[in-house]
């Protein structure tokens, strides 16, 4: 489906849920509000608003949090959106904690790739970030995930005085693994605003010292903004997600719906669609039609551009760990 700027927007990225089982300082930190479980989709609600999706023309589902793992059953919604007609990919975005003892379910569901959060090898730096001493469950992830089949990413967001200077440590996890580390620049979402940001420009500058013959890979790694580049020698690949200054929004092909069913245009928004009320089991076929039509409206109201260099003008106040990421 087309949005009235001409992008064509192909991809939903879905919370499943608001809980998680870290406690990152930039996105839940100590003390935040959990919504209650009857505020949540069911995974039934969730499954058939996959398929309304392909129906408009929605062909790739990322699962989302919170932390997508923690809520029980997660392969078994895998594999119902994997079954939908249409729906050609279904990726995951987890913290890996519990990917060591999931992988091999979430893959024998059908799941394709999967992005694991990591900002730091250093295990110290990583309870501090985190709350909590499970980098080694982390890690484990990571192997259990490539040992599946399926396609790896790292998503690393830096900010200064914390992990800034692990640029290098990260980006040799592709000299020996045929993953993707990708640098995704700190938005001003939630407590993401109290930090300050590393953008890529610099962390390339750092990659390029250290590797000059570092060349750009134009092959095609998913379904998102970044831009990527290897460097002889190495299993895999670095990337680049500059939502702050590699403004990509001409680019963009995604929608996101939170846990609680509201359908989000763009994050640097606070404007919804509430799909929750829309569920009706009586008549499947006019939910289908009623849930297509919102899905429709909220395409429409994708913005051009977001606005994260001017603070001032965003109106997205919730934490980034109940909009979904």
């Amino acid at each position: 489906m087309k949005d009235k700027f001409e992008r064509n927007i192909n991809y939903m990225r879905l919370s499943i849920t608001d809980r998680c089982n870290l406690r990152c300082r930039y996105c839940m930190p100590e003390g935040i509000k959990k919504v209650p479980m009857r505020a949540i989709m069911t995974y039934e609600e969730m499954t058939r608003l996959c398929r309304a999706a392909s129906e408009i023309g929605i062909t790739r589902i990322k699962i989302t949090g919170g932390e997508p793992l923690v809520r029980l059953g997660c392969p078994d919604l895998v594999r119902e959106i994997k079954k939908i007609p249409g729906i050609e990919q279904v990726t995951m975005t987890t913290n890996g904690i519990l990917m060591g003892e999931m992988a091999d379910a979430l893959r024998a569901a059908g799941l394709d790739a999967v992005n694991i959060s990591l900002d730091t090898l250093d295990p110290e730096k990583f309870k501090h970030i985190t709350g909590f001493d499970m980098l080694s469950e982390v890690l484990e992830g990571v192997r259990a995930s490539l040992d599946t089949g399926m396609r790896v990413k790292i998503n690393t967001v830096l900010a200064k005085g914390i992990n800034d200077e692990e640029v290098l440590d990260l980006v040799s996890l592709t000299e020996k693994y045929p993953l993707d580390v990708r640098f995704i620049e700190m938005m001003p979402i939630g407590e993401g605003g109290s930090f300050t940001p590393v953008f890529n420009d610099e962390v390339l500058h750092t990659i390029r010292q250290a590797y000059p013959a570092m060349a750009e890979d134009h092959s095609v790694h998913g379904n998102g903004p970044a831009s990527y580049f290897s460097m002889p020698g190495h299993e895999g690949t670095v990337g680049f997600i500059s939502a702050m200054h590699g403004r990509f929004c001409s680019r963009c092909n995604r929608i996101r719906v939170t846990s609680q069913g509201k359908i989000k245009p763009c994050l640097c928004y606070s404007d919804t669609i509430n799909i929750k009320p829309l569920f009706i089991e009586a008549d499947p076929m006019q939910e289908k039609e009623v849930l297509k039509e919102a899905l429709a409206r909220a395409v429409s109201m994708k913005p051009q551009t977001h606005c994260f260099d001017n603070v001032s003008a965003m109106t997205e106040q919730h934490k980034m760990v109940s909009i979904g990421g």
